[in-house]
């Protein structure tokens, strides 16, 4: 059935969403590929739903430009830059596929392995969803810490998050519908997908390197990325703040007593300013950290509780008179 129409179709629906910010050296080849990709397919319909992510270069005319002269072609241009896991939102949000695809736009994960999820898809599997086995091109920093970032996530998490993924995946349209219902702002959609549940499997495939122009997760997006990921699954660090300020009372008992023999049987016990520092600073480092991991989840209630909308799209262009499947915008402006 067609979400929108609720008319049956004869054939299934593939709805795949592109994410862009300021794509413009690479967009050209990323539709080439895609077009390629929608050729090879031959007993599916296809919908390519690219969303502009409030790009400052010309992404958004030239998606323009290509979904005039391709049907299969739908464009969510986004008011504002929201970020990479809303406008994955959004895209799921728009799609009215049988299944969802989710793929970047810059071609480090090829369209080509989308045929190997559809066969998975085919045998039951609702969730498809790529394992790097090789990151060509990126630094041995990145390596690492992305490595680390995912074995510490697992530690934390109460969920268990597949290692070396991304948001590269095929979800079935019972997996979207499910997502559709998860209203959280701090979104980390590879986890979100993980904690739902159904009938999951890894697809092993090689990463290739970035095609044109450079990665949208600097240093300072990334630590913010794991921090969500972090905290949106996982009260482990409150849960450990707690063991750490139990540690510390231990201490301090322990220096107390220390304290005490030295007033009652030596003659030593005007002394001990260092150890007194000592003390006081690391006890001050020890609530301040702990603070501040309070004030992140306090920081997400707080965002919660505004109610905003997740994000404002500026227009819908490409879409039937219908509109997109589903919107969480305030505007909805189909052209």
């Amino acid at each position: 059935m067609d979400p929108v129409t609720d008319s049956p179709r004869d054939t299934q629906l593939l709805s795949v969403v592109i994410p862009c910010y300021n794509e413009e050296e690479v967009i050209g080849e990323t539709m080439k590929r895609m077009r390629a990709f929608c050729a090879d397919l031959q007993d599916l319909d296809v919908e390519l739903i690219f969303v502009d992510d409030g790009s400052r270069d010309r992404t958004r005319e030239r998606l323009k430009e290509f979904a005039a002269e391709d049907p299969r072609i739908k464009l969510v241009g986004f008011a504002r830059n929201f970020g990479h896991q809303i406008a994955v939102t959004a895209g799921i949000d728009a799609a009215n596929g049988d299944a969802v695809v989710l793929i970047d736009a810059d071609l480090q994960d090829p369209p080509e392995v989308v045929h190997q999820m559809i066969a998975k898809w085919r045998e039951g599997y609702d969730v498809v969803y790529g394992t790097r086995t090789e990151r060509p091109g990126e630094s041995a920093f990145k390596l690492a810490t992305a490595r680390g970032f995912y074995r510490l996530l697992n530690q934390l998490s109460d969920v268990a998050i597949p290692l070396d993924t991304g948001d590269f995946r095929l979800m079935s349209r019972d997996v979207v519908d499910t997502l559709r219902a998860m209203p959280e702002r701090d979104r980390f959609v590879r986890g979100m997908v993980s904690w739902v549940g159904f009938k999951q499997i890894a697809l092993p495939y090689r990463r290739a390197e970035r095609f044109a122009g450079e990665s949208k997760y600097p240093l300072t997006k990334m630590l913010r990325f794991a921090t969500d990921g972090i905290l949106s699954f996982s009260t482990k660090p409150l849960q450990m703040s707690v063991a750490l300020g139990m540690v510390c009372a231990t201490i301090s008992l322990l220096g107390i007593v220390y304290a005490l023999v030295l007033r009652l049987f030596t003659n030593v016990w005007v002394e001990g300013w260092t150890a007194l520092m000592i003390a006081v600073l690391f006890m001050g480092g020890v609530q301040l950290i702990c603070v501040g991991v309070l004030g992140e989840y306090v920081g997400r209630i707080y965002n919660e509780i505004k109610n905003r909308p997740l994000y404002v799209v500026q227009e819908y262009f490409g879409f039937e008179k219908a509109g997109p499947a589903m919107s969480r915008s305030p505007v909805v402006v189909s052209r």
